[in-house]
């Protein structure tokens, strides 16, 4: 495909720093800038798309998962077999990528988008304090199963993949809101590193569109991990909520055809 003109390459660096932003808060800016890959790239394949889509977003879970350690400190015993679990898993998806039509995913991301909105509204003290609901051996079971799972369909499709983690980690292990943003950054930098990987020899990506993706998403990352971490566990329960409310519109449109 032809190279895309500057006003084209502003407008994705525009959305991938709304995206990293979002994205290092409470996840999902994959929502934000994947739509933008597709309108503005009109003749790249949807594998081209989903590569470069991961080139951008693996420079932005990188700083925002080192500034989420740093400031947070994450258990390592809690979040490596996440990552670990998450790899495998988005490896995986990333591989049958191609033979996945968006359109099998949607109406479930939906379902689920739904029932975890009307659940951290409905219990709003979830997420205020940690309390773990498993210890030892079952929370790193639990933990990998959801790691293989969000992991999978990162590698798949990707748009919501933070939400999800940071659902899990709040709903399912008891993690409080902030802690929970800081292990879903690092879970996501690894399902975004092993998708990239897979990609990569199949020479998908479109280098110059994913470059200024991952400076600018990693420009909206860092950005957005301070702010969680100096506003703490109520400005991410928040914004959580209203980011989902964003997605449930978006891709129940796009279901029900009004987009």
């Amino acid at each position: 495909m032809e190279d895309p003109s500057l006003s084209v390459l502003l407008l994705l660096g525009l959305a991938a720093l709304t995206a990293g932003f979002v994205d290092s808060v409470v996840g999902g800016g994959g929502l934000i800038q994947l739509p933008a890959l597709l309108l503005g790239l009109p003749g790249a394949s949807p594998v081209q798309i989903l590569a470069t889509n991961k080139l951008g977003s693996v420079c932005g879970t990188s700083i925002s998962s080192i500034t989420y350690y740093r400031r947070v400190r994450p258990d390592p015993r809690a979040v490596l077999p996440l990552m670990a679990a998450a790899f495998v898993g988005s490896a995986a998806g990333a591989l049958v990528a191609s033979q996945v039509p968006r359109s099998a995913f949607e109406p479930i991301v939906l379902v689920a988008l739904v029932l975890v909105g009307a659940y951290v509204v409905a219990r709003p003290e979830l997420g205020e304090v940690t309390a773990l609901r498993f210890a030892g051996r079952g929370h790193t079971l639990a933990a990998v199963g959801a790691g293989v799972l969000i992991g999978f369909y990162d590698g798949a499709l990707g748009p919501g993949t933070g939400s999800f983690f940071v659902f899990t980690l709040v709903g399912l292990l008891g993690y409080a809101f902030l802690e929970a943003s800081a292990q879903a950054r690092m879970a996501n930098f690894a399902t975004n590193l092993a998708a990239f990987l897979v990609f990569l020899p199949q020479g998908a990506i479109l280098w110059k569109v994913g470059l200024v993706l991952g400076v600018c998403n990693l420009a909206g990352s860092y950005v957005g991990a301070r702010t969680a971490v100096s506003r703490g566990t109520g400005f991410v329960r928040v914004f959580f909520v209203v980011v989902v409310s964003g997605f449930v519109l978006k891709i129940g449109g796009d279901v029900v055809g009004v987009w």
